[in-house]
């Protein structure tokens, strides 16, 4: 009866000193991670020469002054020839550096293609070509330097079609001076937003 008696003492002894009240739980916060770049630097600012040098061709279809498209289309040939495919990064298998290659080549290719055409309406078919690879580019490296809209006018090279890229939201048509409203966004990438 003694031992059950110490032994109850020391239960209730444990039971009551050691619970003692609790402490407050602090909450962790965990910082927010820093947005990192999936490409490198030196990648990120040849796309983003690249991007730029598309923009000034756009914007000179735009004016409709073509010495100025030629000159664009010359630096374009230029800066899709420069781009640092070889600083994409995750690319374990290879395949996002060969599809990237492939699509600046074509972007290089149409360019001196469209110096050598007399007439503004070839012209404007290279550089519909130029769009979409530019578009698929910018999808495949998954640049987030910035967002790039993907604008569309269904008037374009006889009625076919025509796209563009933008920084903004934009209603001026290199394709048709006088149809500025003939403009609509059909997609947008911002992979900054990761």
């Amino acid at each position: 009866m003694i031992f059950s008696l110490v032994v109850i003492c020391i239960f209730l002894v444990f039971r009551f000193c050691s619970n003692k009240p609790e402490q407050e739980k602090v909450v962790e916060q965990k910082p927010a991670p820093l947005s990192v770049s999936q490409n490198s630097g030196a990648f990120n600012q040849s796309f983003s020469e690249l991007l730029q040098s598309y923009y000034t061709l756009k914007n000179a279809f735009t004016n409709a002054d073509i010495s100025k498209v030629n000159s664009a289309a010359v630096q374009l040939m230029n800066d899709a020839d420069s781009l640092r495919i070889s600083e994409i990064q995750g690319d374990t298998s290879g395949m996002i550096r060969e599809t990237a290659r492939s699509f600046a080549t074509n972007i290089s290719g149409s360019a001196k293609t469209m110096t050598g055409e007399d007439k503004i309406e070839d012209k404007l078919r290279e550089f519909n070509m130029i769009t979409d690879a530019m578009w698929s580019l910018t999808r495949t490296v998954k640049y987030d330097g910035q967002k790039v809209y993907y604008q569309f006018c269904p008037a374009a090279l006889d009625n076919m079609g025509g796209y563009w890229l933008s920084d903004k939201i934009d209603n001026a048509n290199p394709y048709i001076r006088d149809k500025k409203s003939c403009s609509e966004v059909n997609d947008s990438l911002d992979y900054s937003r990761r």
